[in-house]
């Protein structure tokens, strides 16, 4: 496929909803669509991310011809490929993946990744892969759920312009979005375990009907997280809000 084009604009609502228009109206992609500022942007369930002033607000458009459960995967590409490129141009491994797609750096939470989509009406999907970056600066505490950081935080990183950094961003999604296609999700996930913060310690997981807490033991073959109880019991954890040293 190659490197899809970037789409700079000054000020869109929001990527992901830029790219949900465009799939209804019969454009699918590839096509990254990239905004200075956002007015309306979003995060999982909803919540609100910033955009502008220096972080970065962009989404990937794509056509997939897989079933639903195979092309949600794309948010473990989009990590793994989120993690390298922090670790690329801070020239060291300072970034983290917490499940199924937090980046973590300096102790906070620094990307979010949000992927929606659609029914194409010739067959297969239309994925909008969101990532919102925190290049300059993160939200204070009291406006977000858990501890945020910024990229600039990192001893050395320094500013980076988040057309640069989408720049490098594109080309190693590229790479992981091909080595996808062609091999399954297995070396995606074995990227994912590699970079992963907080497989082997204490979890807890809220999910819409109840909490659960255990330990975080491993990645399945299919990007679940297994949570191992404290009555021994294996549960699969595929979508809830998953919280790390707390048991």
């Amino acid at each position: 496929m190659g490197v899809p084009r970037i789409e700079c604009h000054a000020v869109l609502d929001s990527t992901n909803a830029e790219a949900r228009r465009r799939a209804e109206a019969g454009d699918f992609g590839p096509v990254w669509i990239h905004a200075l500022e956002q007015t309306a942007g979003r995060g999982r369930r909803g919540r609100p991310w910033r955009g502008g002033g220096g972080n970065l607000a962009a989404t990937l458009l794509i056509p997939v011809d897989l079933p639903p459960a195979e092309a949600a995967q794309v948010s473990f590409v989009a990590a793994v490929a989120l993690a390298e490129t922090v670790n690329a141009l801070a020239g060291a491994e300072v970034a983290r993946l917490r499940w199924p797609n937090d980046l973590q750096v300096v102790g906070g939470k620094a990307a979010g990744i949000l992927v929606e989509s659609g029914a194409r009406p010739g067959g297969g999907l239309w994925l909008a892969v969101g990532m919102g970056v925190n290049l300059a600066s993160a939200p204070p505490r009291d406006q977000v759920e858990r501890p945020a950081s910024a990229l600039a935080d990192l001893p050395g990183f320094g500013l980076v312009a988040p057309g640069d950094f989408l720049t490098v961003l594109a080309g190693r999604f590229e790479a992981w979005r091909e080595t996808w296609s062609r091999e399954g999700f297995a070396p995606v996930g074995r990227a994912w375990t590699r970079l992963a913060d907080g497989l082997g310690g204490a979890c807890t997981a809220r999910l819409p009907d109840r909490t659960l807490s255990g330990i975080a033991e491993v990645l399945e073959p299919d990007g679940a997280l297994r949570l191992r109880l404290d009555t021994g019991e294996a549960v699969r954890i595929t979508a809830g809000d998953v919280f790390f040293g707390e048991s």
